[in-house]
């Protein structure tokens, strides 16, 4: 199934700053202990008891924070929760360092083991993208239904406008960028942020942006923030360039969930030209297409994005009532 839609509806609930986390009204933070594994979540409490689980995981550079909107709008749907990628918004780094699209996958695989969730609606972005598209290949039986924003599967050659940020992955250029910007300002850096992320930087409000201003600045003073972003960059180049079975677009050819892409029109890092060769990977496809959006459309048009999403769950219900019918 594909289609193309206009902008959804924004509604973004405001964001507030509690007790050192990125809270916006009615979340909740913890922090789950695993070996070698210090993993931070981000959840949203139901609208009513006995809703089906919901995992979130967010891409290169970002942190649960960028599921908010999305999770706020589907709480009547789902049991949502957000993780932070090792080495990501509060998350500590690993202790084996490994921030491959596998390691990032092991570490959601372990807490979804751990919690007892799966399995779960599992959604991705970008990185989260790729590392979910993973999950779902080697442990089905973890994942209910798969929802792919913008996901960094291999594009070759990757579109000029993506190009910097598949640079942090050189080995110095990380070391290099950061001297090269150490007079920017959080708000400068928060700017560019928006302006590579987003197909329309205005639509982010001056609350929003002055929090994502205040987030910025607090993850720079992080000893290791540079160090996480090139290994995962690094983790995200490598991924391109892996074949066999092992290649991300042969292990979405093995994703049997119900899978929804969102493609974004305006997209800098991941072209919306991709959208075809993914619905022609993943079995089970529907493609939402966003003409205005950017690389981030759950935090653009989260309207949007739920609509489709309630629809996936719609149709997999369905499913699931028919297949039980014909059983008995």
């Amino acid at each position: 199934m594909s289609s193309t839609e206009p902008p959804g509806t924004r509604s973004a609930p405001a964001v507030t700053p509690e007790r050192g986390f990125r809270l916006c009204p009615g979340e909740e933070m913890q922090t789950l202990a695993l070996p070698g594994l210090n993993l931070a979540v981000r959840s949203r409490p139901p609208a009513r008891a006995g809703l089906p689980p919901a995992l979130y995981v967010h891409g290169l550079g970002g942190s649960s924070v960028n599921w908010s909107a999305l999770m706020a709008e589907l709480q009547d749907r789902v049991h949502g929760e957000a993780v932070d990628l090792p080495g990501f918004g509060h998350s500590s780094p690993p202790d084996d360092g490994d921030y491959s699209i596998t390691g990032h996958a092991r570490a959601v695989v372990r807490y979804l083991e751990a919690s007892g969730r799966g399995p779960v609606h599992l959604l991705g972005n970008s990185l989260g993208g790729a590392v979910t598209t993973r999950v779902a290949a080697v442990r089905p039986d973890l994942v209910r239904t798969l929802t792919l924003v913008s996901p960094a599967l291999p594009e070759l050659p990757p579109q000029r406008s993506a190009v910097p940020t598949a640079l942090l992955a050189v080995p110095g250029v990380t070391a290099l960028f950061a001297r090269m910007t150490r007079a920017w300002t959080a708000e400068r850096r928060t700017r560019e942020v928006l302006a590579l992320c987003y197909g329309d930087p205005a639509l982010v409000d001056p609350h929003g942006f002055t929090a994502a201003v205040e987030e910025y600045e607090r993850r720079l003073g992080l000893p290791y923030f540079w160090d996480v972003m090139h290994r995962s960059a690094r983790g995200v180049v490598d991924a391109y360039t892996l074949g066999g079975q092992h290649s991300l677009w042969r292990q979405a050819e093995r994703v049997l969930a119900p899978t929804l892409l969102v493609y974004g029109g305006r997209d800098k890092l991941v072209s919306s030209r991709m959208a075809r060769r993914a619905s022609g990977a993943f079995r089970d496809s529907r493609l939402l297409t966003l003409p205005e959006a950017g690389h981030v459309a759950m935090m653009e048009y989260p309207v949007a994005v739920a609509r489709a999403f309630r629809e996936l769950l719609d149709e997999e219900t369905t499913d699931a009532g028919s297949t039980d019918a014909g059983r008995s």
